[in-house]
């Protein structure tokens, strides 16, 4: 029984306070919150009890931690549990800043201990199976790489400017994906962006709209699409095009059933939230994690992956202030 202290108990950390509280192999101790009443009211869903940050991190009696706190305390968090001797998984980023995620992985690596990271797509069920067939070789070589991702509205302006802007905040995920979707390192990045959905956000030094090309050393291209804005719900997809074929996972809807009349086809809408439509990503990272620890397996996608995303981020943010293709080095 893997023993959990919860950091953070907001949209997310309540996620994953429910997950690991159904999940058999694990225990929720103790959750934190800088609003009581939030670890107070979760801590009372899932037979936990509600302590301070520090108590949780030097309680010998809890094995693992899950930071789900504001991005600027994440590299910190981090770096105390895991001298206190406990595996984290944290969500994403663990820093918006390269050069600090670096200094947190130093510490990390010194520490022995196994480090997570949330990028929770990967283990949806649609994109992790299309990933296995892509591995067995279903299409061949993969050659085109498309990732769509649109929100159905933009979060608040308090949020974008505090977000780290939309390559860092939202196509992070997707940068992630790319890398595990190919199995290879992006050389180049041209990103362009625009405020078409709300001026706001271009006010505030952000964009709403952007696509992004990358290409790999051994000459894949990847074409990221992503809108702070689809009036037809959460979209999320992805299409691998290689020399026998092409590979395809789309939307999730809330049923698959499908209606003919005169009037045409009519069927659900895409689901309406990042929540729902990762629900099962969200239970199945947590059970690798837990699994993980458990067993003294490598965890994946790790501080590595988190870091190289965020350099990918980075380069696509630069790209698109100076309106020039980025080179990557490592």
């Amino acid at each position: 029984m893997l023993r959990i202290g919860l950091l953070g108990a907001g949209r997310i950390g309540q996620i994953h306070g429910r997950n690991i509280a159904a999940h058999r192999d694990a225990e929720l101790v103790a959750v934190a919150d800088a609003l009581p009443e939030a670890a107070e009211a979760l801590a009372a869903e899932t037979g936990s009890r509600v302590a301070r940050i520090d108590a949780i991190l030097a309680d010998a009696g809890i094995d693992a931690i899950v930071v789900a706190t504001p991005t600027d305390t994440h590299a910190d968090l981090i770096e105390k549990a895991v001298r206190q001797g406990k595996a984290v998984f944290c969500e994403k980023p663990v820093d918006l800043d390269a050069a600090r995620i670096k200094a947190c992985l130093d510490v990390v690596s010194t520490a022995g201990q196994p480090l997570m990271i949330g990028f929770n797509r990967r283990f949806d069920p649609s994109f992790a199976d299309l990933k296995r067939r892509l591995d067995q070789g279903e299409v061949g070589s993969p050659e085109l790489l498309t990732i769509l991702s649109r929100d159905p509205a933009p979060p608040p302006v308090s949020y974008i400017e505090r977000s780290g802007g939309l390559f860092r905040d939202m196509m992070i995920h997707d940068f992630d994906m790319a890398r595990f979707l190919l199995g290879e390192e992006p050389v180049e990045v041209f990103a362009l962006g625009a405020s078409l959905v709300d001026p706001a956000i271009g006010a505030a030094g952000d964009v709403d709209t952007a696509a992004v090309m990358l290409k790999t050393g051994s000459g894949r291209i990847v074409q990221i699409s992503n809108s702070r804005r689809a009036a037809y719900g959460y979209d999320q997809r992805v299409e691998v095009h290689g020399e026998k074929g092409m590979l395809r996972a789309g939307n999730r809807r809330a049923t698959t059933v499908e209606a003919a009349t005169a009037a045409g086809y009519s069927r659900d809408p895409a689901l309406d939230f990042f929540l729902e439509r990762y629900a099962e990503a969200y239970r199945a990272e947590l059970a690798v994690f837990i699994e993980g620890v458990a067993l003294g397996r490598s965890l994946t996608p790790s501080g590595e992956d988190g870091l190289r995303a965020q350099v990918l981020a980075d380069a696509a943010t630069q790209s698109w202030e100076s309106g020039q293709p980025v080179q990557i080095r490592d």
